[in-house]
């Protein structure tokens, strides 16, 4: 502020000096004009110089001030979101010092200097080993998996902070203790393993995707120098007789291993959980989906029983069930204000259930609406009902049996393809059991569509946060209603959204499923 006022007092002393100066050189006469005009020019173009310096450096000084109000703006966040979190569960949010950060394909991650060390051949080997292994960890304290125990199933690629808090969240769900957590690496990474071995609050297991673009850094399923470039056209990529030159994707492009290699992993992981894993392997309970990025409400497995148990009685053509949703899809912030001019009235007149007017729009007060006990069933579309998604291994084995319609359809997402195999090949269409009130949300800021300029934000992860801090009250409803939806259309078979036309990544998605081991 000093440094402010001294910049503003400046021109008016200096401006005296000049009429000073000027009027001193005029009584000497006109032959002193040109001289006085030279001086006040010369000293306006240093006064102003010296002003805009000035200023320049006040303004640096406010850009500097800026940057600590947003750090600290950041540091506020982390801590309310800390403040959020019981002290015990703090331990699988924090970093260890000696770990450093690296960029992979965009997304920031910590890498342990250990695992920067790791050759390729030794992060195959230790691949294998884990996978052969097959390790349940805290067997010991929860007692072995029962068949109707709840498998959940978590993709893992290398977004940390995300994924420490959906540990966090998990640890919060009550009944977390009879599950079995198998996490789903394409990427080998210490710092993860450590994050993830440290959990004491369920069982644990890590598989890890054997065909990554990690350990295939020059070679399908990664890229390879003779792959024909995403852009090249048939002509040219014929004549230079690149890899599956023949056969480009639906809009005329070729393969981008970045893309193909989730819907390999989705798929691979699924066979292995339902196919492969001793523990896992005549498990008949409900397999659960989630991914690195999303987060739990606490009483998600509440919910998913009361799904299933309410499905059985009410609608035996249900098949999947939903979780989830995305947080812009669920506007809990405007139905919020509903809720407070709701109370309002409540205070002038007493309000029931028969005399509140029909309205199906998502809503947050339960009390009033039911939401929270309301489950919609719905064909299953792939877009809206793969948060979350959960399924057990009858419906597994109708998938499985359509193995082919989802490795050769052309589209790289593996939810799209899950559709197709709906549409084209079961003989029991996928129906869904979606909850109207999420309880699983997606936190991650960026993915595989889309990146922006910060995809560590932690924003989302305090939104949820409150959300869920507000309806506490209303978790654990103690039944569910379906309500079914009435004159839906029916689905035409969609063209895919391309990326997967190469007959590599056919052979080898059907080769998952041939091979039990």
């Amino acid at each position: 502020m000093r440094r402010y006022q001294i910049a503003s007092r400046a021109p008016e002393s200096n401006s005296r000096f000049i009429a000073v100066c000027c009027c001193a050189e005029m009584r000497g006469g006109r032959r002193r004009t040109a001289s006085c005009l030279r001086t006040a020019v010369f000293l306006f173009v240093v006064t102003f110089v010296w002003l805009q310096l000035h200023l320049t450096n006040l303004g640096g000084g406010g850009g500097q001030s800026g940057s600590r109000q947003e750090t600290n703006n950041d540091n506020d966040s982390s801590a309310a979101i800390l403040s959020m979190v019981p002290q015990e569960l703090h331990k699988f949010l924090t970093s260890k010092p000696r770990n450093s950060t690296h960029s992979l394909n965009g997304s920031n991650f910590s890498v342990s200097v250990e695992a920067q060390r790791l050759t390729i051949d030794e992060i195959r080997h230790r691949i294998d080993k884990y996978n052969q292994m097959q390790t349940v960890h805290n067997e010991d304290l929860f007692g072995p998996l029962l068949n109707d125990s709840l498998i959940i199933v978590i993709q893992v690629h290398t977004r940390l902070i995300y994924l420490r808090h959906l540990i966090v969240s998990l640890a919060q769900a009550q009944e977390i203790d009879s599950t079995l957590l198998v996490f789903s690496h394409d990427y080998y990474n210490e710092e993860i393993n450590e994050v993830v071995q440290s959990i004491d609050f369920a069982k644990v297991m890590q598989i890890f995707y054997p065909y990554s673009i990690q350990t295939h850094l020059d070679s399908f399923p990664g890229e390879s120098p003779d792959d024909c470039p995403r852009d090249i056209n048939y002509e040219q990529a014929v004549l230079r007789k690149c890899n599956n030159a023949l056969h480009p994707d639906l809009y005329g492009h070729y393969r981008e291993a970045k893309f193909t290699q989730t819907k390999h992993h989705w798929w691979w992981k699924a066979n292995r959980v339902f196919n492969q894993l001793e523990v896992t392997r005549y498990h008949t309970g409900m397999v659960l989906f989630l991914e690195e990025d999303h987060y739990v409400a606490e009483d998600f497995i509440h919910i998913l029983k009361l799904m299933e148990k309410t499905s059985k009685a009410s609608c035996p053509a249900c098949n999947i069930l939903s979780l989830g949703t995305y947080l812009k899809t669920y506007d809990y912030y405007s139905e919020s204000k509903k809720k407070e001019a709701l109370r309002a009235m409540k205070r002038h007149q007493t309000l029931t259930a028969a005399a509140i007017p029909p309205y199906w729009g998502f809503q947050i007060l339960p009390s009033l609406y039911q939401h929270y006990q309301k489950a919609e069933v719905t064909p299953g579309i792939s877009s809206t009902h793969h948060m979350g998604m959960a399924f057990n291994r009858s419906v597994w084995q109708g998938l499985r049996s359509c193995g082919r319609f989802l490795c050769t359809y052309d589209d790289y997402n593996w939810d799209w393809s899950l559709q197709h195999v709906s549409q084209a090949c079961l003989p029991h269409k996928l129906t869904a059991v979606v909850m109207r009130v999420p309880r699983v949300f997606h936190i991650g800021e960026c993915g595989v569509h889309h990146k922006k300029a910060n995809c560590l934000s932690t924003g989302v992860i305090s939104k949820v946060q409150k959300v869920l801090a507000n309806a506490a009250h209303h978790l654990y409803p103690s039944h569910l209603t379906l309500t079914f939806t009435t004159g839906a259309k029916k689905h035409k078979l969609r063209k895919g959204n391309g990326g997967w036309g190469d007959v590599r990544d056919h052979e080898l998605c059907m080769n998952m499923t041939q091979v039990d081991r």
